[in-house]
């Protein structure tokens, strides 16, 4: 994929591709802090991705990352960041072009809905220069500690699990399994405020979840594989999206 540095701007906000080896380590050291981990985050999988910075232009400032790692179809989805979590087979017969949203996040003190709303307008700029048709990656919830979302839990469970011809399996030596939370009747105003903002976007633009968590303890998180098939967002949702991105 060709592209120019900008993606698009609005308001305060730029959206553009990280170009050369600092603005790598000014994205690494962002991820870092906002994930609180001590050492520098990076991996192997940051030399084939896409990387996205949403800087403030009022002080060209770095607020918010996130990185794309672009795949033919589903043949390749071992090659993702997800697949060393979850078992993936069902996903390789996904037959049309994929992409892998990861390491999504905001500077905390800069954390207004427009850096959340930009972010979706330059990731639908690259779906559709690229024709992508799913988009899926692991959405974090900070900490380690299930007892802490278990409404946000019950709720994916009961209304966003994914279709089964794609529902990952479990690939992981530590999870949460949902199904734990069969029971369980939700609060669902403590569900969403438990639900990180990336998750509840997926949600509404009709994505689903795993039917489990992973405990990551590494990057001190836990975190739910996410799928969004394009041709199944609304067209209302669409029109949304594609105004941020013209």
């Amino acid at each position: 994929m060709s592209h120019p540095t900008e993606i698009l701007s609005k308001g305060h906000y730029r959206a553009r591709f990280a170009q050369g080896e600092h603005d790598l380590s000014a994205a690494q050291r962002l991820r870092s802090h906002c994930f609180g981990i001590s050492k520098l985050d990076r991996d192997r999988f940051d030399d084939s991705c896409h990387h996205i910075l949403i800087e403030d232009v009022r002080s060209d400032t770095l607020v918010g990352y996130f990185r794309v790692l672009h795949l033919v179809d589903g043949a390749n989805v071992p090659q993702s960041y997800s697949a060393q979590f979850y078992d993936l087979s069902r996903l390789e017969k996904f037959p049309g072009p994929m992409a892998e949203m990861g390491r999504f996040c905001i500077l905390p003190n800069a954390n207004t809905p427009d850096i959340l709303r930009l972010s979706w307008g330059a990731l639908t700029c690259i779906v559709d220069d690229i024709g992508i048709q799913m988009l899926f990656g692991c959405t974090s919830f900070a900490g380690t500690q299930a007892d802490r979302y278990l409404d946000a839990f019950a709720v994916l469970r009961h209304r966003h699990l994914g279709p089964s011809q794609w529902l990952p399996q479990v690939g992981s030596p530590e999870v949460f399994e949902f199904d734990q939370l069969s029971q369980q009747k939700p609060d669902m105003k403590q569900a969403m405020l438990q639900m990180p903002p990336l998750l509840r976007s997926y949600m509404a633009m009709g994505g689903w979840v795993s039917d489990h968590a992973v405990v990551d303890v590494e990057m001190n998180t836990m975190h739910v594989f996410t799928g969004l098939e394009v041709a199944t967002i609304s067209a209302s949702r669409k029109r949304l999206l594609r105004a941020v991105a013209d």
